[in-house]
């Protein structure tokens, strides 16, 4: 029986093996990964891949003595038994368990064909490949408004079909996101807000038909609790973990975009899909499996790049919010700040810098 196993084979993975490595030096790890790769960044993907940086520079680094099992699926828990069976027929045995099983992209109900579910190193090598120059992104919010920027700017025609109002109209106030919709046409992008897909066509809502080379989409992920289901632990919007980031089951870990936890911050338990949370989340997991329990009180930030605007942002960012934007260039560079019930839940940093600590602070305390 092994020491570690990981089930997961991304970022989530590589920062939970550092984090046992910070507190057992000698103890087995292995990673148990359905994909044919070693663990990777997954933001570059859709931000710095597409302005220059080379491929060589997604690979993350993992510390001495971590068994990489790669093109495996987990299948099963034996929680008995301790151990979990994969798509191969083989039995990995474990004395603490970590799911970080991340999510599966949401589909659209059509045939698979021509659609590219962007989430995978496979799927930005498939895109890359592309001969055609048109290109559909279905989707406006976070993942769909990066990949029509970073297409736009490698030359492709990209039309962007959603059914909001506006790019990232659940996530900015109203006339942030008018004045993005507005530069991406500007851009060269054709916008389709408040529309709707019939088909892989790709035939919208309306009727009008729009021939293309190829179809992304950009439609948010569902976490994959499947094996946790299986293995009946404790499972809602995702993997529902304690503050050390146990499961109901104490020797079974969960960490990254399929764990629920509590933040103190937010007053709420919450599920993150992004990097920071991965890292800072994938340590302290990997530092509890090992015997130094560590409470995750973190609230993770996030970033964007849209041509040459970007952000990062804390806590909600829920347009039904009420917002207040203090701006020192209109649209262009300003902190909005989400507030409910007077306190500060949210933090938009619109092209501006070095302001995440402060507006962890902001939304801290207890009112504004």
């Amino acid at each position: 029986m092994g020491d570690y196993l990981i089930v997961g084979g991304g970022m989530t993975a590589a920062a939970a093996a550092r984090g046992i490595r910070e507190v057992d030096a000698t103890g087995s790890i292995a990673i148990l990964g359905e994909e044919p790769h070693r663990p990777y960044a997954r933001p570059p993907l859709s931000k710095a891949l597409w302005q220059g940086k080379p491929e060589e520079s997604v690979w993350l680094e993992l510390p001495a003595g971590v068994e990489l099992l790669s093109g495996r699926r987990a299948i099963a828990i034996d929680r008995k038994e301790r151990r979990v069976l994969d798509d191969r027929g083989a039995a990995h045995g474990y004395r603490k368990l970590l799911l970080a099983t991340g999510g599966l992209p949401r589909r659209l109900p059509y045939g698979e064909g021509r659609i590219i579910y962007y989430r995978k190193l496979d799927d930005y090598r498939a895109l890359r490949a592309l001969k055609g120059e048109r290109v559909a992104v279905i989707g406006g919010g976070f993942i769909g408004s990066e990949i029509a920027a970073a297409l736009a700017q490698n030359g492709k025609k990209v039309t962007m079909i959603f059914p909001d109002s506006g790019i990232c109209a659940r996530a900015f106030p109203r006339d942030l996101s008018d004045f993005v919709t507005d530069q991406y046409r500007k851009k060269g992008v054709e916008v389709l807000a408040g529309e709707g897909v019939k088909d892989a066509g790709v035939t919208t809502a309306s009727g009008r038909r729009i021939e293309v080379d190829a179809i992304v989409a950009g439609i948010g992920i569902a976490p994959n609790v499947d094996l946790a289901r299986q293995a009946g632990l404790q499972v809602s919007d995702g993997v529902e973990v304690d503050e050390s980031l146990r499961t109901s089951d104490p020797e079974i870990f969960a960490a990254g975009d399929v764990a629920n936890f509590y933040n103190p911050a937010l007053g709420r338990r919450v599920r993150i899909e992004h990097e920071d949370n991965a890292n800072t989340m994938g340590a302290a997991a990997g530092r509890s499996m090992a015997g130094a329990p560590t409470k995750y009180t973190h609230l993770p930030f996030f970033y964007s790049d849209l041509f040459e605007f970007g952000y990062e942002a804390v806590g909600d960012l829920d347009s039904r919010l009420q917002t207040e934007a203090e701006w020192k260039d209109p649209f262009r560079e300003g902190i909005i700040h989400y507030l409910a019930e007077g306190k500060v839940r949210g933090v938009l940093l619109w092209n501006t810098w070095g302001q995440v600590d402060r507006a962890r602070e902001l939304i801290g305390r207890p009112r504004r």
